[in-house]
């Protein structure tokens, strides 16, 4: 039997991160949608970050991302965040962006190029130590559309001396979180493009470099949780992106296209420890809501990792144990699926309750009359970073 003490426990003691870019204006490569009230710098990010975790109670942390959230004076945004109970969380670097990335940035044939994205990346970390931020989240959109385009091979030596460099500029607290991404916009050959890539090279660095999983950033099919058991199994999980996609993109909600891959994710999460503060196990959102709400959305994001994490709590382990080690397939699948049918709804109401928190965070963000304030009093919101 599951000890449901131990699983309330668990759920309180949840984190996850929001990202500042799903406050803002945002759409697609053709079109960005602008909605009323969306913040206008990143302070008032952080204040709508500040209603999310209000709300939900385990949203405390916001990541933020760099050039989007460039501000003169980082130790005064980090002031802000303490003051309305949030930290800063992982620094997202950019190097995809100017027009010098055409054709790669740390990978970039152009020396003059690679100095000029390794200098931003150190930038990244100079922010880290203002903000008091521990993760530094490393994307590339470097790669190849053409076969011949460049030498795949030097690609990689390009990428291993530009991550080496700011290894070694992290602090003892400090570490790199390499993300991967199959494709897109490096249609022939991406230089990071799935988890073998980014463990390989995170494993040469060293401890303090670690692998994100991006939820969305894999082929169709792909065995999600056999990478996080792997990751986990080898101390190389970072973090994860959650987010969701239906056909080759992603930055839709998280547990939106596959409420059960996400529970099967969390299992693994949960069997394996990465529930745990010493495993270092980020939980981020990855996610751009273009068309709907951006506040409403997050927290609705949020509770869908908190219901998949709760389902996952819920597996009788002994049960499971045993169906597995007499080789009753059926009767292990069925243990797995109990849990996930459980209707965890009522627990979590309860578990906001015992934390002084309403039992229903959309009804309370409605009840707070914050959406209203912010229509009314902001006007001219910004994107969350990129022109259309």
């Amino acid at each position: 039997m599951t000890d449901r003490s131990a699983v309330r426990a668990a759920l309180k003691s949840q984190r996850i991160e929001t990202p500042s870019w799903a406050y803002g204006n945002s759409g697609t490569r053709f079109k960005v949608f602008r909605q009323e009230g969306v913040p206008r710098d990143p302070y008032e990010k952080l204040d709508d970050a500040a209603q999310v975790h209000a709300a939900t109670g385990v949203a405390p942390v916001v990541a933020l991302h760099i050039p989007w959230d460039r501000v003169e004076d980082y130790a005064g945004l980090r002031a802000h965040a303490e003051e309305r109970g949030l930290t800063l969380g992982a620094i997202n670097s950019n190097v995809f962006q100017d027009d010098d990335y055409k054709l790669g940035s740390v990978t970039n044939p152009d020396p003059a190029v690679r100095r000029k994205a390794l200098g931003h990346l150190l930038e990244c970390v100079d922010i880290m130590d203002a903000t008091g931020s521990r993760d530094l989240k490393l994307w590339f959109s470097d790669g190849t559309n053409y076969p011949g385009q460049d030498d795949i091979a030097a690609r990689q030596d390009r990428l291993a001396e530009a991550l080496a460099a700011v290894y070694q500029r992290l602090g003892d607290d400090q570490r790199m979180l390499l993300e991967y991404k199959l494709f897109e916009p490096a249609f022939y050959a991406t230089d990071v493009p799935d988890w073998g890539t980014a463990y390989a090279h995170c494993l040469k660095l060293g401890p303090k470099a670690q692998v994100v999983v991006d939820t969305g950033h894999h082929a169709p099919g792909t065995n999600i949780e056999f990478i996080v058991a792997f990751l986990l199994r080898e101390g190389k999980l970072g973090g994860f992106d959650f987010n969701s996609r239906f056909y080759a993109d992603d930055d839709l909600m998280v547990g939106a296209a596959d409420p059960f891959q996400l529970f099967r994710i969390l299992y693994e999460v949960v069997k394996n420890g990465g529930l745990r503060a010493e495993t270092g196990v980020a939980f981020m959102l990855d996610q751009c809501h273009n068309i709907e709400a951006k506040i409403p959305a997050i927290i609705r994001s949020v509770m869908n990792v908190q219901e998949a994490t709760a389902k996952a709590l819920l597996v009788d382990a002994d049960a499971l144990a045993a169906a597995q080690l007499a080789g009753d397939v059926l009767e292990a699948n069925a243990v797995l699926m109990d849990a996930y049918n459980t209707d965890v709804r009522p627990l979590l109401a309860s578990v906001r309750e015992e934390q002084g928190l309403h039992p229903d965070p959309m009804a309370a963000y409605r009840a707070s009359g914050w959406q209203q304030q912010i229509v009314s009093g902001r006007v001219g919101g910004e994107q969350a970073g990129w022109g259309a």
